[in-house]
């Protein structure tokens, strides 16, 4: 159960965040406004060597560890937004903690809706994913992602097979959206517990960024996607989210292959933000991502 802390964080996202996806009409204006800037803090850039290249049309940042501590593992990090917010402060600072383990991290600045779909992702990280096997053996590149950032890593996972290229050494998502059609029973349930998201603007955003297809297509409702050959695979998820059902369905059904995190209470994305909860889970992330080598090094102090 979530101590005091998340319980305050909760109720300044209810009264924040929650009235703005109640509807399709307050998503579509969120989506209407500025995706907002995508650069690096100030403090990151001080911290860490970090280059930004554009694939395709879309740049990609590198985030480097500091001389000496790399680990020789790189992490391809897919930030949450919806499908239409920019990278924020709070996946940068999440970012730093990876680069802090000494992990080399892949941050692209993939297309967002309402201008682009997802039809325009999949081309740009498939070619991010195979310039990192470029230098990189697979066995070594972790894929990770929050949110609708969760949602690409696993579609991308997905369709590698297709693509002519090896699964990454591990896929971690934290609080993915697994099923775009949000019909899973369970989520009325949990709707009203959720602080942070609303079924009609979710589902408002999915809309558009599907751009006419089925929602349940693969691509964009990996639930239906294949299950063979899926590198191991962790799933972060809080009991108040309404993507908790389908997250622990579809870890039902995968098996062995996804070791299952759920804390109760916990809400969308809570190792992002600085509440008790996410502590636990990101030691737990950085271990996983150091199994890709075998590194265990400490992390140096956040700054």
């Amino acid at each position: 159960m979530v101590g005091r802390r998340s319980r305050a964080v909760s109720v300044y996202l209810r009264l924040t965040r929650k009235r703005g996806m109640g509807s399709a009409e307050r998503a579509r204006a969120a989506m209407a406004g500025p995706p907002g800037d995508h650069a690096p803090p100030r403090g990151l850039r001080r911290r860490y060597s970090i280059a930004c290249r554009t694939v395709g049309d879309f740049p990609s940042y590198t985030v480097v560890p500091r001389p000496g501590r790399e680990s020789g593992t790189v992490v391809i990090y897919l930030h949450g937004g919806s499908f239409f917010r920019e990278i924020s402060w709070w996946h940068w600072r999440f970012i730093g903690r990876l680069a802090a383990a000494g992990h080399r991290v892949e941050v692209p600045i993939y297309p967002l809706a309402p201008r682009y779909t997802h039809r325009d992702a999949r081309p740009y990280l498939t070619e991010i994913y195979r310039g990192v096997l470029g230098e990189f053996d697979p066995a070594r590149v972790a894929v990770a992602g929050d949110s609708a950032g969760g949602t690409l890593a696993l579609t991308l996972a997905q369709s590698l097979p297709e693509a002519g290229l090896p699964a990454p050494a591990r896929l971690i998502l934290l609080s993915p959206c697994l099923d775009m059609r949000l019909s899973n029973p369970e989520i009325d349930r949990v709707e009203a517990a959720d602080p942070w998201l609303a079924r009609p603007g979710l589902l408002e955003a999915g809309r558009v960024w599907a751009g006419g297809d089925d929602l349940g297509l693969p691509g964009l409702s990996p639930i239906n996607g294949p299950l063979d050959g899926l590198p191991p695979t962790d799933i972060f998820m809080g009991t108040h989210d309404i993507l908790h059902p389908d997250a622990r369905l579809f870890a039902e059904r995968a098996g062995s292959a996804v070791r299952f995190t759920e804390v109760t209470g916990a809400f969308h994305v809570y190792p992002l933000v600085p509440v008790p909860e996410a502590g636990p889970a990101v030691r737990a992330i950085l271990a996983a991502v150091a199994q890709c080598d075998g590194h265990s090094a400490a992390p140096e102090p956040e700054p």
